[in-house]
């Protein structure tokens, strides 16, 4: 059965909303200029090639998909590994991924979800991807989740929790300091 390890860059007041830019946010791109040093590098690195598949949402598939099949040439093998790799997109909008090993998740969330884990025997990892790891989230389907808390303060923009009908406990089971950043690793209590 696969593991859903969620993967975010978070300000300290828990936003997520595009930290590298794009779209409309007032706040997009909030992570320029903080480093996570080579220790975050390495960590990025590890993570994606510890993954057998990845999981996103629509919106950041679409950045993604956009931004990485150019990219092979100076990202060496963490590119490779991004194109390569099998990925499934959450979207009630999208018919077809073009991006190469993408495959349409159209049905309901969770159901699609739960059958993936039980297809994936190993890391399924989903980065950004906010809406979706939010529900992931409230159903209890994220295994382990990864905050890269940058020192910043938006004071709005979607963040990581949303609004949970229920409390959810997570266990802390790591942290590190990698540059200006603080990576904070939780397991989902059983």
């Amino acid at each position: 059965m696969g593991r859903i390890v969620a993967t975010e860059f978070a300000s300290m007041d828990g936003v997520i909303e595009a930290p590298g830019g794009g779209g409309d946010f007032k706040h997009a791109g909030w992570t320029d200029g903080i480093s996570s040093g080579d220790a975050g590098t390495r960590f990025k690195y590890e993570e994606l090639m510890e993954a057998e598949v990845q999981l996103l949402g629509r919106v950041t598939y679409e950045g993604f998909a956009a931004a990485w099949p150019g990219m092979v040439a100076e990202t060496g093998d963490f590119g490779a590994k991004m194109n390569d790799m099998p990925k499934y997109v959450v979207s009630s909008s999208l018919r077809t991924a073009e991006w190469k090993n993408s495959t349409v998740l159209s049905g309901d969330v969770l159901e699609e979800v739960r059958g993936l884990k039980d297809r994936v025997a190993g890391v399924i990892l989903v980065s950004g991807s906010s809406q979706l790891v939010q529900t992931l989230i409230e159903h209890e389907l994220v295994d382990e989740l990864r905050l890269m808390i940058h020192p910043v303060v938006l004071g709005s923009g979607r963040k990581v929790f949303g609004d949970l009908k229920e409390r959810k406990r997570f266990a802390l089971i790591d942290s590190q300091v990698m540059g200006d950043v603080v990576l904070l690793t939780f397991r989902r209590n059983a």
